[in-house]
């Protein structure tokens, strides 16, 4: 035992004798001087948060006791180590909190190498530079990505083309480059975007300096649109257009590569100075028109499949690449095709004649009628001129009715070919659309495919018969007037007959304006002047001196002379509006 008592005789202190004894006891340890540095730091200042150099006493269940040099030992959960630790490791913790005094030193070991790792990637890392590390985790707005330490890859800066789900990447090793330290909050940002854009520069400059038109090359399929799709060639992108993609016909560029794809392409065009560049499926193959006149010669029939349909005609496949118009025009011989629908559907086969090809511009005129007979090589003889034929009006117009003979077979009634003697504005005036119909055939021109038909040429002409002699010169009838110009009168003989009485017939007077002597509806006494079987005209008279023979004498007098016309005058006969001269009056004339 100790007799401290005499020990304070040498004026020996407390402290003073503790440390003598912890001497003591390491010399009987057979420790080296030097190994006992460690027994003077027992009142240095332990700063929480500070990393400190320990060594791991002994493991006890689920804590590790690690000396650190204080008047305690510290303790760190076991699972903070992969592989559980032994005695006399050493090891770089954490000092997080220290009760009291003489109490519980807390340490964490995991928190202290992640202060290592970062100090590592603080001294070797600077913005700019690329590290490699493996994505750990999804986390909000970006992934969280181990290079030594955790760093933040965010969401826009993982590709170029933002993908649909990020968790793609997770337990994947990438490359990024470091966009941001942030030293005092211990963060750092990446960019895999950023990066790929310096690498795909690089490769593009690369690749204009080296690609020529005509080559052939491969890349891979990273967009699709409507119009096309984009292949990435190692740095730039080229436009796969959906028209050089096939020599046939396709609905979507979809139907012939698929994103992600690798493609083999035709450089078609290089643009250096917009950084573009055209690309070619199809031209990797022989063109299908290069041989096409001597495969498909006009005249030559064919079989193909409609492949489109438009208001204008049908698209007719003749082989993949090949395709030909059969217009609307060219469907039917005799049926009036409205819509080409009406005949053929998208799918159908149909037979084809070759009508005529443009190879600079890959166009092929077709004809479906002309795979059939045409039927008009039979009409000539089947509708001599002078047959009756029987029909329905299908068509009114002003200027006449097209009357059905057969399915696609038309003839033309004119007007002027309906009555003998009636006056007709429009169709309408004597037929009604669906009217059955007996006509005459005038002519037929093969050729135009127009036949000619007549109504009135089915009876006798009454102005070379019936009107000639019912109507003498000189005969007195009753008439009513039907219309007054400033020329003459209009008179009705009879229904669809009417005569002209020039204002100069009107009456043995002169009369200058004829409304003030006739009205319309009025029944006129007057006699025949003359009859015009050629121009169809009847020309009418009032006057009492009327002379017969076609045209008066001059005749004397002051009055007469002063009231006749000083310029000839064509007298009007017949129905209203009818060409020609009845006969002429010659200036001048007199009474006799």
């Amino acid at each position: 035992m100790v007799d401290r008592n005499l020990l304070r005789e040498f004026d020996i202190s407390d402290e003073e004798l503790e440390l003598a004894a912890d001497i003591s006891l390491a010399e009987a340890e057979g420790l080296e001087e030097d190994s006992l540095d460690h027994l003077y730091r027992r009142d240095e200042v332990y700063d929480v948060n500070a990393v400190l150099e320990g060594t791991v006493v002994r493991v006890e269940g689920e804590e590790v006791l690690v000396d650190i040099g204080y008047k305690s030992e510290g303790i760190v959960p076991i699972d903070e180590w992969e592989v559980p630790p032994v005695a006399g490791d050493k090891v770089s913790v954490l000092l997080e909190e220290i009760e009291d005094e003489f109490g519980l030193i807390l340490l964490s070991k995991k928190k202290a190498d992640r202060i290592r790792e970062w100090e590592k990637v603080i001294s070797t890392h600077k913005e700019g530079d690329v590290v490699a590390g493996k994505v750990l985790r999804k986390i909000k707005g970006g992934l969280l990505v181990d290079i030594g330490v955790n760093v933040f890859l965010p969401a826009s800066q993982v590709d170029i083309r933002r993908p649909q789900d990020i968790e793609f990447y997770r337990d994947k090793v990438i490359e990024c480059l470091i966009l941001k330290i942030d030293e005092s909050r211990r963060n750092i940002v990446v960019s895999r975007r950023r990066l790929i854009e310096l690498q795909r520069e690089k490769m593009k400059k690369d690749l204009l300096a080296e690609i020529t038109e005509g080559q052939l090359r491969k890349g891979t399929v990273k967009n699709i649109a409507d119009f096309g799709a984009f292949v990435d060639l190692g740095g730039i992108d080229g436009l796969l257009h959906i028209t050089d993609m096939s020599w046939g016909r396709i609905n979507h560029p979809s139907d012939m590569v698929k994103i992600d794809q690798e493609v083999e392409v035709k450089i078609l065009h290089v643009d250096r100075e917009k950084e573009k560049i055209a690309l070619g499926l199809k031209q990797k193959e022989k063109s299908p028109w290069d041989n096409v006149e001597a495969k498909y010669p006009v005249g030559t029939k064919i079989r193909g499949e409609v492949v489109n349909v438009m208001s204008y005609g049908a698209f007719v496949k003749l082989e993949d690449g090949i395709e030909g118009l059969v217009h609307i025009s060219e469907m039917s011989w005799t049926k009036r095709v409205n819509h080409p629908t009406e005949l053929v559907n998208p799918g159908d086969e149909v037979d084809v004649v070759v009508l005529g090809i443009n190879k600079d511009k890959q166009e092929i005129s077709l004809g479906m009628k002309q795979a059939q007979p045409n039927p008009w090589d039979e009409v000539a003889a089947k509708y001599p001129p002078g047959a009756s034929v029987s029909g329905t009006v299908r068509n009114l117009t002003n200027y006449g009715a097209f009357i059905e003979l057969e399915e696609g077979v038309d003839g033309l009634l004119h007007v002027s070919d309906m009555s003998w003697t009636r006056k007709i504005s429009h169709a309408n005036e004597m037929l009604k659309k669906g009217d059955p119909i007996t006509c005459q055939v005038i002519s037929v021109d093969q050729e135009r495919k127009r036949i000619a038909l007549g109504l009135k040429q089915l009876a006798g002409d009454p102005w070379e018969t019936t009107i000639p002699e019912k109507y003498q010169p000189g005969a007195q009838v009753i008439g009513k007037v039907t219309k007054i110009t400033n020329f003459g009168v209009f008179v009705e003989l009879e229904p669809e007959l009417e005569g002209l009485l020039h204002v100069s017939e009107l009456s043995d007077q002169k009369v200058e304006n004829p409304e003030t002597f006739v009205k319309v509806g009025q029944e006129l006494d007057v006699r025949i002047l003359r009859i015009d079987s050629t121009d169809r005209k009847i020309g009418l008279s009032r006057k009492s001196n009327l002379d017969l023979s076609g045209t008066e004498e001059p005749k004397a007098g002051g009055d007469a002379a002063a009231a006749a016309p000083k310029v000839r005058v064509e007298l009007k006969g017949g129905t209203e509006g009818s060409a020609g001269p009845l006969f002429t009056l010659g200036g001048g004339t007199e009474k006799e």
